[in-house]
């Protein structure tokens, strides 16, 4: 070996890409590489370790204490599978471009769409909206309704994607459309509610928030500039929406569980009784109505 050869254990060899170079024998000029997947391998394990580490933290509280940790664990690992998908060049679709581009990182008839990102959000984005909205003490109706907007925005945006033509346009604007009556619930209803409950579960509130909202602006951009216009290559999507996960789920995480840390659900209208729960509960009662018993007072003579 020679003395500046790295040994072959520590030699750099990602060959996702080259595994699996087409989806259904279909292949895009358009194409992810080597670095866009070493990227999204990096956010992959962001969001396991992430995702562990609440599973853990909630392990650390009572089994009623624990809805918080279980929803936000759920958002990370979910994350983390559609991030393998994309980091092994899986879970994509070749789609033609509506605008073809002469810069050499853009150039050709189709793109890579992954629809592995959409399935990802359909599951991890009213897990995140429930986070927020189970904060602020939101009734269930409100949140059923929210959520529903939400996969709206998703659809809309993985049709859009999907679309070939200059329709897609419509599509993005269905979905940012959704996307802000979203905003106005959370800003709106979910803030005035939040405020009534306590200044530490309004303070949690907002911080969450003003994160979810500053990042999901973002979203509608890098989707108009890669599956929609085609202006930045494949793996610059990789980083611009991993960039954008991971602030609006591992950063967004920690916040969550840190502002939660001790704040009892019961206070959001959350008192979830398991069954040790309820015998630890009638154990402590029927240790306040014992009856004292004579001569048993502490007092001698």
């Amino acid at each position: 070996m020679e003395p500046n050869q790295l040994h072959p254990l520590f030699k750099r060899n990602n060959n996702a890409v080259s595994s699996n170079p087409t989806q259904n024998g279909k292949s895009a000029a358009i194409a992810l590489t080597s670095h866009g997947s070493d990227f999204y391998y990096a956010i992959m394990s962001v969001m396991g370790v992430v995702g562990l580490g609440v599973i853990i933290a909630g392990h650390l509280k009572p089994q009623r204490h624990r809805i918080f940790y279980y929803i936000t664990a759920a958002i990370n690992l979910t994350a983390m599978l559609a991030y393998y998908a994309m980091g092994s060049h899986q879970g994509w679709a070749p789609i033609n471009v509506e605008y073809q581009r002469s810069w050499s990182k853009v150039a050709g008839v189709n793109r890579e769409i992954y629809y592995a990102r959409y399935i990802d959000w359909f599951i991890t984005t009213p897990l995140l909206l429930l986070d927020l909205m189970l904060t602020a003490g939101l009734p269930w109706p409100t949140i059923v309704w929210t959520i529903f907007i939400d996969w709206i925005m998703i659809i809309t945006g993985l049709i859009g994607a999907l679309t070939p033509s200059r329709w897609k346009w419509g599509w993005w604007t269905f979905g940012t459309v959704a996307m802000f009556y979203i905003f106005w619930n959370l800003a709106g209803v979910g803030r005035k509610r939040a405020k009534l409950l306590g200044q530490d579960i309004y303070r949690t509130y907002m911080l969450c928030g003003v994160l979810t909202l500053f990042v999901w602006l973002c979203y509608p951009i890098a989707w108009g500039v890669s599956e929609g216009a085609n202006i930045i290559a494949p793996d610059s999507e990789a980083v611009f929406y991993g960039v954008l996960d991971f602030l609006a789920k591992p950063v967004f995480s920690v916040a969550l569980i840190a502002g939660h840390w001790n704040i009892d659900p019961a206070r959001l209208g959350l008192d979830i009784n398991y069954g040790e729960d309820r015998v630890l509960r009638k154990e402590e009662k029927a240790a306040r109505d014992a009856p004292v018993v004579a001569g048993n007072t502490g007092v001698t003579a």
